[in-house]
């Protein structure tokens, strides 16, 4: 069992909502560490982890939609493929044993930070072309940038690539309780083209489905312990409205760089430990 009390379960809890807000990947690259680092075995912390990642969700996607900076058509036809992959990830993880979940979770985070940093510098500009599948879906908006002060027009491109690729993001979701929106910021940004902010705040609309899909198998097996759970719904949701509120302000470049800090931190502690057992 945690060594966490209540204040300090809640501190933590909103610092993860704050993380997952701003970089759109979730609470649970904070969570599942820092809960396992305090006495809780690593498959009990992954269930409470994706419960945090519905409330990050819910906390932080409703703003952004308000402001209009999700992309609801791209969300919906996305959600599908991670509700599935979510449902295997989390069954895989009942039946894994233990220190594979902590070196997948570090190795999983450093690929990504690696394939972002590749990205560093480079400036988003809109795509020309949008492919048939893409066009027929009208996976097309724009928002009004404050940062930039003007409205940014963009289309997404290669839905056909998006929808597997999320079904793979949805499998690390449930296997990890991450969310996987790391994952899902990489599919949406580099594989379907959209602007950064756009990508995260899309992120954070699917992971709460993502969640919810992953979180069915863990509470029918008994994972999930309502007196944890409580306080960290609590303390994400603040969090993430904290992080919502600071995002809109900043440019895509910090969005981007604070989540690489995050990535690139976590992922190694997280292998660090796994090998140590």
């Amino acid at each position: 069992m945690t060594t966490l009390g209540m204040p300090e379960l809640l501190g933590l809890s909103i610092a993860a909502g704050f993380v997952g807000a701003m970089s759109g990947m979730g609470g649970g690259v904070v969570l599942v560490p820092a809960l396992t680092l305090m006495g809780l075995d690593i498959k009990h912390a992954i269930a409470i982890s994706i419960v945090s990642v519905i409330a990050t969700s819910s906390g932080s996607a409703s703003a952004y939609v308000r402001d209009r900076i999700t992309n609801l058509k791209v969300g919906m036809f996305l959600e599908v493929f991670t509700i599935l992959g979510a449902v295997v990830g989390a069954a895989v993880t009942l039946a894994c044993s233990e220190r594979p979940l902590f070196i997948a979770f570090g190795v999983i985070l450093l690929a990504i930070w690696l394939t972002m940093v590749f990205q560093v510098g480079k400036q988003w500009h809109p795509m020309a072309y949008q492919d048939r599948f893409s066009k027929w879906l009208e996976l097309r908006g724009s928002y009004h940038d404050e940062a930039q002060k003007e409205t940014i027009r963009y289309h997404g491109v290669r839905a056909y690539l998006g929808g597997p690729f999320m079904f793979c993001a949805g499998f690390i979701a449930g296997l990890l309780g991450i969310g996987a929106g790391a994952l899902k910021v990489l599919v949406l940004d580099l594989g379907m083209h959209l602007p950064p902010k756009v990508s995260t705040t899309t992120s954070n609309l699917i992971i709460g489905v993502t969640a919810l899909a992953g979180t069915s198998v863990y509470l029918a097996n008994g994972f999930i312990d309502p007196g944890l759970a409580a306080p960290v719904i609590l303390g994400v949701v603040l969090g993430a409205f904290i992080g919502t509120r600071v995002l809109v302000k900043l440019s895509n470049s910090a969005v981007r760089n604070f989540f690489l800090v995050v990535l690139l931190i976590l992922g190694a502690e997280m292998i660090i430990r796994g090998i140590r057992g």
